[in-house]
């Protein structure tokens, strides 16, 4: 009986790099224009579960503006009262290096319908290699410490993975890391 060598490894690469290629369009990191009075860049790197960036993903964010209101017809408060260019929007795909960045301004906080309100955040969805149904997070300010501690959203994480969730304050911006999975995973949600 004749045996065979064991076959390779399965290649990591399940999906894509087909994001790089149809996804992105020129000004997708672009929530508002560069110069745009009150903006600022979050960036940060997508990192897999070893730590290793991941050169093929994609970043989406989705956000109210300062006065708290969505650029999008079925805002119940009425239209996004920012800049005109302000449309709410960004998408930047991951380099190399697996870094990403969104120049945008700071969303206003939101109300809830208890009347409360949540602590200014982008919603972020992530796509990359592997993943096949977008991976949804939230991405916080450390700036705001008070109304983050008073975040529904944010409360009902662990306390000592809250800080997955939360972008650092840095010139120019603020720093955030996304990491896919083991020590240090971000916080991601089932919607």
């Amino acid at each position: 009986m004749k045996t065979e060598a064991p076959l390779g490894l399965t290649p990591s690469q399940t999906v894509g790099p087909y994001l790089r290629l149809v996804l992105p369009w020129p000004d997708g990191p672009d929530v508002v224009p560069e110069g745009t009075p009150g903006s600022f860049v979050l960036s940060g790197r997508l990192l897999d579960g070893h730590g290793d960036p991941v050169p093929d993903g994609l970043v989406e964010t989705w956000q109210a503006d300062p006065a708290g209101r969505f650029n999008h017809p079925d805002d119940p408060r009425g239209a996004a009262s920012g800049p005109a260019s302000f449309r709410g929007y960004g998408r930047c795909p991951t380099d190399d290096d697996g870094r990403f960045w969104i120049r945008t301004l700071k969303p206003g906080p939101l109300p809830t319908p208890e009347g409360g309100q949540e602590a200014p955040h982008l919603d972020v969805s992530v796509f990359a290699r592997g993943i096949l149904v977008r991976m949804a997070t939230r991405c916080y300010f450390s700036d705001e410490e008070a109304a983050n501690r008073a975040d529904p959203v944010l409360s009902t994480v662990e306390e000592d993975r809250r800080e997955t969730l939360v972008a650092t304050a840095e010139s120019g911006g603020y720093h955030w890391d996304i990491v896919l999975q083991g020590p240090g995973e971000t916080v991601f949600f089932d919607v």
